[in-house]
């Protein structure tokens, strides 16, 4: 089972993805990191500091990657972490953070405020989780805010465990448009 963890930049999926490769086992591949050394980018934008990706390369990739890791590993469950995510994954995991926490936490990475105030808006008007729904056959919603990696790798898992045990009826307090962040960036 392919679960896209997505979010806006700084709402935990890198922190999360750990944690759960380290408690459980699953398996998780980086899509930033993976775009970045096999090159998958059709360009480098260098005002955002960021590549274009090449989706196309990238879902090439991915089907091979997954393919390898289902033959290799008694792991049911292979997590694609990264807020391009949605565009791959059905299952959807999107990580939320308040804008002005997510702005305290992109400022501590060295973010530039242009970049920082660019995050800070696509969260206040759920960008990611449109896009998600957009996407996604099934879509998951955890406000990371005030909560520590650990707290939201539990949240996390439960919704796994929750879909391979076929009990998704059990999971309201993950449906997606419980938080309205729309004025809490000016």
């Amino acid at each position: 089972m392919l679960i896209g963890l997505t979010g806006t930049p700084g709402t935990g999926k890198t922190s999360v993805s750990k944690l759960l490769e380290k408690r459980r086992q699953w398996k998780v591949i980086y899509l930033n990191d993976l775009i970045k050394e096999e090159h998958l980018y059709t360009e480098v934008d260098e005002k955002r500091d960021s590549v274009v990706a090449d989706m196309e390369l990238i879902r090439s990739r991915l089907l091979e990657l997954t393919d390898e890791m289902e033959r290799e590993s008694a792991s049911k469950v292979v997590i694609l972490e990264s807020h391009l995510a949605h565009y791959i994954a059905d299952i959807i995991i999107v990580l939320r953070a308040y804008p002005p926490e997510l702005i305290k936490r992109l400022e501590k990475r060295g973010y530039s405020e242009e970049k920082v105030n660019e995050n800070a808006e696509a969260e206040s008007i759920d960008l990611i989780l449109a896009e998600a729904f957009e996407w996604c056959e099934k879509v998951f919603e955890v406000n990371t805010t005030d909560r520590t990696a650990e707290e939201t790798a539990g949240d996390v898992e439960k919704i796994i465990d929750h879909l391979l045990s076929g009990k998704e009826d059990e999971l309201h307090e993950y449906s997606p448009g419980s938080l309205d962040w729309i004025d809490s960036v000016p």
